[in-house]
């Protein structure tokens, strides 16, 4: 690594613990990879939603792009931080997610409608703006898209695929042939 690339992931490392996962593949551009880190600490540990809804985001937008990496480093969080287990089994299936509390079913309506319609109806809209307002759904939409490019990031560059792990996604095309390649070590240079 250059001088540059040295600083970054010693920063990344003070804060996240290790450079591990994207952060591996973004430091190839230093630039992108201060921004895309920038970008995701806001979404996971700033934004204005609390945290079990930041880590539903995680989940959901993991799940639409099935990026085994971040479903395996959050589902536990998400779980701890709130998250009840059938709601993340019924993301993971991909079938309706039911929460108890109405504030956490709209913000799961608003976030699936997105991610797998990409729109949002108006009832969906103006449920949820009612319960997380204007900046609350910025920062969603702000979260998903940072989760987006995550995953992308992880499959493109083949991120750790943990092929000595059942694929938590059993409907995943390409998975198998993916992470049995020979000599994948789980991470594309």
């Amino acid at each position: 690594m250059d001088t540059r690339q040295q600083e970054l992931a010693a920063r990344i490392a003070g804060r996240r613990g290790a450079v591990r996962g994207p952060f591996r593949v973004w430091l190839h551009s230093p630039e992108m990879c201060e921004r895309a880190e920038s970008l995701g600490a806001f979404a996971r540990f700033d934004c204005s939603l609390p945290k079990h809804l930041r880590e539903l985001t995680l989940l959901m937008a993991a799940r639409n792009w099935d990026a085994q990496y971040s479903w395996n480093a959050h589902v536990h969080q998400a779980i701890e931080a709130g998250i009840p287990e059938a709601a993340v089994k019924a993301v993971a299936e991909k079938r309706d997610a039911v929460f108890d509390n109405e504030a956490d079913q709209a913000f799961y309506q608003f976030c699936r409608e997105i991610l797998e319609e990409h729109f949002v109806a108006d009832e969906t809209f103006a449920a949820a703006l009612s319960h997380f307002g204007s900046k609350g759904l910025v920062d969603t939409i702000g979260a998903l898209g940072n989760f987006t490019m995550l995953g992308m990031c992880l499959n493109t560059f083949q991120v750790d695929l943990q092929a000595d792990k059942e694929p938590p996604f059993p409907d995943v095309r390409g998975y198998a042939r993916v992470a049995a390649a020979p000599g994948n070590d789980g991470t594309r240079p």
